[in-house]
């Protein structure tokens, strides 16, 4: 199968590239993260204006209408420079809300959501060992103007704190859904969690909250958005894999002992071509569900395997690029650190590899897959 780019999203990549570079700078990284909310809303800005938070929005919301494919070009280019930006969760909110949300909820979004001005979230995490497809969270009708009422505890909300509106993750009597919350919304209360990627999580915590439905409960919904999001974070941290590995090449074909570059010892050379090899698989795997996805077609398994190649593979890509540095790979403000911080927690998030495992032989064990 060939997954080179076509020219449109050859484009979103190079200007990406572009911006990402010019503006998410180490130096620029570390001022970010001693800010109040951590995101780099200087570079949000920039992203707006030029187009880029709109690449998968539906072109009647003013987005490009390019869709998944389009947000994992973009995803990966925010991941080489781990840029603090909430690209993916606010992407993938807004394609859940132009899948399945109502007209009058996709005119009040997604314009928001593709120039900027107003952001979305997703909590689809839980604490404790659970399946993100299966929450705890409950949502139960009520005659209010949003029609259900939340009560529960979502974990580590993605930079909840400067967006405007949350998509819960929750249960009901006929099955799983995503609601939307308010992020101040009566019922409503947060406590800010520093992640490993040193960005600002929240704890949710709903009491009787007012939502509104996005899509149907039981009509799959949830496993919808969660397919989309774990495709999101493979690419995320394809990026980071590759910036890791960018990295590690210029430090050791730089960096001498016994009077030759370390790059030519053979023990090195070893190391990065399995660091090549992986991100290789990582990027096959990942397109692989993309076009499943985007054709309609089964794509459980592709996701899923995806998912686990970005959680096992990409998190010994940082960790072997992070030893190849020798000493300054454990300095906390030398640049691969940050690299190593970002695949730590992509790999943990919606569950880690061995979690991927299990999901995925459930799946081929009920049969037979198309991908």
């Amino acid at each position: 199968m060939d997954f080179t780019l076509d020219e449109e999203l050859e484009a979103i990549r190079d200007l990406a590239r572009k911006i990402f570079t010019d503006r998410a700078t180490p130096e620029r990284a570390r001022e970010v993260e001693r800010s109040p909310e951590r995101v780099d809303e200087s570079l949000w800005a920039e992203l707006a204006k030029a187009g880029l938070l709109g690449v998968c929005a539906p072109e009647e919301a003013g987005g490009a209408g390019l869709g998944l494919g389009a947000l994992c070009v973009l995803l990966e280019e925010q991941g080489r420079a781990v840029a603090p930006v909430p690209l993916w969760p606010a992407s993938v909110a807004a394609l859940a809300v132009a899948a399945h949300g109502t007209a009058e909820q996709r005119a009040r979004l997604l314009p928001g959501a593709v120039d900027g001005s107003s952001r979305l979230t997703l909590a689809l995490e839980e604490f404790g060992p659970h399946e993100p497809g299966a929450p705890r969270c409950a949502a139960v009708r009520d005659g209010g103007p949003g029609g259900w009422r939340l009560a529960g505890v979502k974990a580590v909300v993605p930079s909840p704190f400067g967006a405007a509106h949350v998509l819960v993750a929750a249960r009901t009597d006929g099955g799983t859904g995503l609601f939307l919350v308010a992020r101040d919304a009566d019922g409503v209360t947060w406590e800010a969690a520093e992640t490993t990627s040193r960005d600002l999580g929240g704890t949710m915590t709903l009491d009787g909250a007012p939502a509104q439905e996005i899509g149907t409960p039981g009509s799959g919904v949830l496993d919808w958005t969660i397919g989309r999001a774990s495709v999101a974070l493979a690419a995320v941290q394809l990026g980071v894999a590759q910036g890791a590995l960018r990295l590690a090449a210029g430090y050791l074909g730089e960096r001498r002992q016994f009077g030759r570059p370390l790059a030519t010892f053979q023990a090195v050379q070893h190391q990065l071509a399995d660091c090549y090899i992986d991100i290789e698989a990582m990027g096959v795997t990942m397109w692989q569900a993309v076009t499943s996805l985007e054709a309609g077609e089964p794509a459980e398994a592709a996701v899923l395997v995806a998912k686990w190649w970005a959680g096992e593979a990409g998190l010994n890509v940082v960790h072997r690029t992070q030893h190849l540095h020798g000493g300054i790979g454990v300095d906390v403000d030398y640049p691969v650190h940050r690299h190593f911080l970002w695949g730590k927690q992509i790999s943990g998030t919606l569950g880690g590899a061995s979690a991927d495992l299990a999901r995925l032989g459930a799946v081929l064990a009920a049969g037979p897959v198309a991908s």
